[in-house]
């Protein structure tokens, strides 16, 4: 149980993004939803508050890829959007080298789904233990979470064809193509962890470095997915779409619990 010294710390110093304090609602909208989860808080507690939010935002998120996917079946075809898809094969297979591909093989296995999710693990744990607070780790948990959900009922629904095993490079993978599981559970898992790691920063330049090299990172991750073949390039692109989604719901319920949360949060 955090004392309420930690507690004051993490409600007063940990919300702020640059020059932008994250309980301030300046749309209307925003502003309806914050006295909304409010009434909610006041009822069950900020904690359980923002547990019920994540998991309402991850049934969206979910429901969002589920429908992305019926949409995207019906007007691509498992084969790939040719005017596309094919070009940007073609495009990265000229950029293929020893050097290259053994880059790119390297990215798939840190990012692949053994090391991630360790990270993840770890790095929720690390959290839990900085901050004795349970509000991180349930941040890194539903992102992991949910972008496993995400990927997997996107694969279930469409199963499209990789491209070809000759037109592409180790490892190989075998689970269907669409998402790109490597590229959403990257954008999601490293968003969030970029995002808590920038709350603690106390200068503006920090926060940018790790907000831009989350970034830079899964976009690397994406494109090295076409470079191997493992992916055709809209697999890819939906993986960073549905990523920054999730990445934005999980943000959007951690300012919705920081703006309910005060001193006596502790006594919940």
């Amino acid at each position: 149980m955090p004392t309420a010294a930690e507690t004051a710390r993490t409600t007063r110093y940990d919300r702020q993004i640059g020059r932008r304090d994250l309980t301030e609602w300046r749309s209307a909208a925003g502003q309806r939803l914050a006295s909304r989860h409010k009434t909610v808080a006041q009822k069950v507690g900020a904690r359980r508050a923002l547990v019920a939010t994540l998991a309402v935002g991850g049934g969206i998120a979910i429901a969002a890829t589920a429908g992305a996917a019926y949409i995207y079946d019906g007007v691509t075809g498992r084969d790939g959007i040719e005017s596309l898809d094919r070009p940007a094969l073609e495009r990265a297979k000229t950029l293929r080298s020893p050097a290259t591909n053994g880059a790119a093989a390297a990215i798939a296995h840190v990012f692949g789904p053994v090391v991630l999710p360790a990270v993840t693990v770890g790095a929720a744990a690390a959290f839990g233990f900085r901050d004795r607070h349970p509000s991180p780790v349930a941040l890194v948990v539903a992102a992991g979470a949910g972008s496993l959900a995400m990927t997997v009922v996107g694969k279930k629904l469409i199963k499209r064809n990789r491209p070809d095993r000759h037109e592409a490079i180790p490892p190989y993978e075998k689970s269907p193509s669409f998402p790109s599981g490597h590229t959403l559970n990257t954008t999601t898992i490293l968003g969030v962890l970029a995002y808590l790691l920038a709350l603690r920063q106390e200068k503006q330049a920090p926060q940018v470095a790790l907000v831009g090299a989350a970034a830079g990172t899964a976009g690397v991750v994406g494109l090295s997915r076409v470079l191997l073949g493992a992916h055709w390039f809209t697999d890819v692109a939906v993986g960073w779409v549905s990523g920054i989604g999730w990445l934005s719901l999980i943000v959007t319920s951690h300012r919705l619990y920081l703006s309910t949360q005060d001193d006596d949060d502790v006594h919940e």
